[in-house]
């Protein structure tokens, strides 16, 4: 049988409105960003000329990856449980909605919004370097290879995050419980692309298409994984 992009367009339409509607969500999808650019970007801007040597032996914007690791994993971490505290999740399961149908509109109603901010923050972390920093530092933090790892990365976090994020979320009962877990299980990523920004690991060719191939097989088995852990019984039982 066939996924309808009906149905799963109506679950991404409706996570959408949702979103509007919770000032928590909203909050969290500005502060989060918020939080992870201004260190890097104030330390870039006091920067002099002079030192634009030590940059350029450093990787600063790599730490924006944390973006499309947190503000999915906050959104991703509301789609079931939120539902379920809220009394909509029953209604919603009783339908012919299949399963995948659900849970690909659930991701896709995070994934949007969360690569929109990431890329959105990363322009605008850019153009304040261009335009503030001293003469030089663009130059010197700002390369291809990096631009380019932002690029592949960036939707690749996103997804990760977000399979974490609902698997958590259809198997807790508290939203802050899942908003936690989603965000301790985010540490691991985090960790990674901190090692990379420290040149802890040297961000080769060989090393950035090994860690992107490494993240499409966890996007897949995130899926899977996520799919086995939504028990359709036990969460219309359970929100009733």
């Amino acid at each position: 049988m066939s996924l309808s992009t009906r149905r799963v367009r109506a679950v991404f339409r409706k996570e959408l409105r949702e979103y509007r509607r919770s000032g928590a969500i909203v909050v969290a999808m500005a502060i989060f960003p918020l939080v992870v650019v201004i260190q890097p970007l104030i330390a870039i801007l006091v920067v002099s000329s002079q030192a634009s040597r030590v940059l350029a032996h450093e990787e600063p914007l790599l730490y924006l990856l944390a973006i499309p690791v947190l503000v999915p994993a906050t959104l991703a971490s509301y789609s079931v449980v939120g539902e379920r505290q809220q009394g909509t999740l029953e209604p919603v399961l009783t339908t012919p909605i299949r399963r995948e149908e659900f849970l690909l509109g659930k991701a896709l109603a995070a994934f949007v919004p969360s690569l929109v901010i990431a890329y959105a923050v990363y322009a605008l972390f850019i153009a304040a370097v261009q335009l503030f920093a001293h003469p030089g530092i663009a130059s010197a933090v700002i390369h291809g290879p990096e631009l380019l790892a932002q690029l592949l990365f960036t939707p690749l976090l996103t997804a990760w995050s977000i399979w974490v994020g609902i698997g958590v979320s259809a198997r807790t009962n508290d939203v802050r419980t899942a908003q936690q877990l989603s965000a301790l299980a985010s540490l691991p990523t985090i960790a990674v692309t901190s090692l990379i920004a420290y040149k802890v690991i040297h961000p080769t060719l060989r090393v950035t298409l090994g860690l992107a191939v490494a993240l499409v097989v966890l996007d897949r088995l995130g899926w899977r994984i996520t799919s086995a852990l939504f028990d359709r019984e036990r969460l219309i039982t359970s929100s009733k």
